[in-house]
């Protein structure tokens, strides 16, 4: 009993045994972490040091080899430790003293920028550069005007030549009949011309570069003039077309919308009539090119029409025979097309027959020969006893004394008046020569005499 007793004293209980065995383990885990980091610490201490050293050796003398290819910036001082850079010396701009600082900046292994850099207020310093640069410009300008004399020479070569271009009217006439047509290929030339002038001008100076910058500006300035002045290209541009379709011509009876007169001549913003009035119409042109036209000299052969009204008890084909025989008598009325006569309606009180004719305007007046021939067909059918009533109704009240009277009235024969054949009928011209002296008076006029050319 004793001797299991003195075991049991002597024994380690097993939960203090396991907090010994677990202080153990991480006490040699310290030693030896604490010993590896010693020895990698002795061991690159020394090395790190010269290699900070050679770093920032290497940045400095990238960022003054830098800062020496840039004339403002080769007298600025650089110095680097630990990846910290400073900047030292003087420039002449704020501007110049953050491009510095951001040059440096942007230099692999750089960690800050110090700038000390100071901003030069001398104005002697301030203005040694400008007249620096003026001076290396005005030799530059010097050393330039021989060739800036011969480019000088070349495009006032170019300009003579294109005039002579321009002069060339065999050649537009051969490619174009059309007047306007000519003028814009004669202004295309000289145009030509010169550009080809200019190019090698600009050629000669080493400045072709220029050319873009002035196409592009000249693109952009000519986009917004297209906004600005849209109502005069449009005119323009329907003037080309116009000169080319040439729809009209002098002297024509035109109606352009609800718009009459006579053509009298075209010009590069509007049409001009003269109103059977006598008075100027000017149409532009853009409304004349999307405008509903209708030319009445196009076809020299033109029908009228007119209607007369019959009374219901009267024989209608009777009528229209002697409508038909009249106007075929007449003068100014054509055979072929034939004269033709349709009943065109039926009345409360009479019935509407209507005549159809031709005429030839460069024999007759139209206006003349419809007058005439309503007046000869009322005539013939007036004489024949026909009655032609009015198309309204009429109420008489009469006294009984006053009625044979009145009957013997209406029994009367009408009286007759035969057609005055000797009528005159001659086309009108003293609107064309109103034209013929307008014109006479002004040159600019885009339409052909000869006609119209669709």
């Amino acid at each position: 009993m004793q001797a299991i007793k003195k075991s049991d004293h002597r024994m380690i209980p097993p939960r203090r045994l396991g907090w010994i065995v677990i202080f153990l383990i991480g006490a040699i885990y310290s030693t030896c972490a604490w010993g590896q980091a010693a020895d990698e610490t002795s061991l690159d201490a020394p090395l790190s040091a010269e290699a900070d050293d050679q770093t920032d050796a290497e940045i400095a003398d990238g960022l003054r080899r830098r800062f020496a290819q840039i004339e403002d910036f080769d007298q600025l001082e650089v110095s680097v430790r630990a990846g910290v850079v400073t900047l030292g010396g003087e420039v002449l701009s704020e501007g110049q003293r953050e491009e510095a600082t951001a040059l440096a900046q942007r230099v692999e292994g750089v960690a800050r920028v110090e700038d000390k850099i100071e901003v030069i207020v001398d104005p002697r310093q301030r203005l040694r550069p400008v007249l620096e640069n003026s001076w290396d410009r005005l030799i530059t300008l010097v050393s330039y005007l021989p060739l800036l004399g011969i480019s000088l020479l070349l495009f006032i070569l170019f300009f003579f030549l294109s005039r002579w271009a321009g002069r060339l009217d065999f050649v537009f006439e051969r490619l174009s009949s059309n007047r306007f047509a000519q003028d814009l290929l004669r202004q295309a030339a000289r145009v030509v011309v010169i550009l080809i002038g200019v190019l090698i001008a600009l050629e000669i100076l080493d400045a072709t570069a220029l050319v873009g910058a002035v196409l592009g500006t000249a693109g952009v300035f000519g986009l917004a003039l297209g906004f600005a002045f849209r109502d005069l290209v449009e005119n323009y541009i329907a003037s080309v077309l116009l000169s080319i379709r040439q729809p009209f011509s002098p002297n024509d009876h035109v109606t352009i919308d609800d718009r009459e007169g006579k053509v009298l001549r075209l010009t590069s913003r509007a049409t001009i009539l003269m109103t059977l009035d006598g008075n100027h119409l000017r149409i532009p042109n853009s409304q004349v090119y999307k405008g509903v036209i209708l030319n009445y000299s196009r076809n020299p052969l033109r029908r009228f029409d007119f209607g007369v009204g019959v009374g219901v008890g009267e024989d209608l084909t009777e009528a229209q025979r002697l409508g038909i025989e009249a106007l075929e008598a007449m003068p100014g009325v054509l055979v072929d097309p034939p004269v033709q006569a349709l009943i065109g309606e039926l009345g409360d009180s009479n019935v509407l027959l209507r005549f159809y004719a031709w005429v030839d305007q460069r024999q007759a007046s139209f206006s003349k020969v419809k007058s005439e021939a309503i007046r000869h067909v009322k005539t013939v059918l007036e004489d024949a006893g026909m009655d032609l009533p009015e198309p309204i109704y009429r109420l008489h009240m009469v006294q009984p004394s006053a009625v044979p009277e009145a009957s013997a009235t209406a029994t009367e024969a009408p009286s007759s008046t035969s057609p005055n054949v000797d009528a005159d009928i001659a086309p009108e011209n003293h609107l064309e020569r109103q034209i013929a002296e307008d014109r006479a008076t002004s040159e600019d006029d885009l339409l052909q005499m000869d006609g119209p050319a669709e």
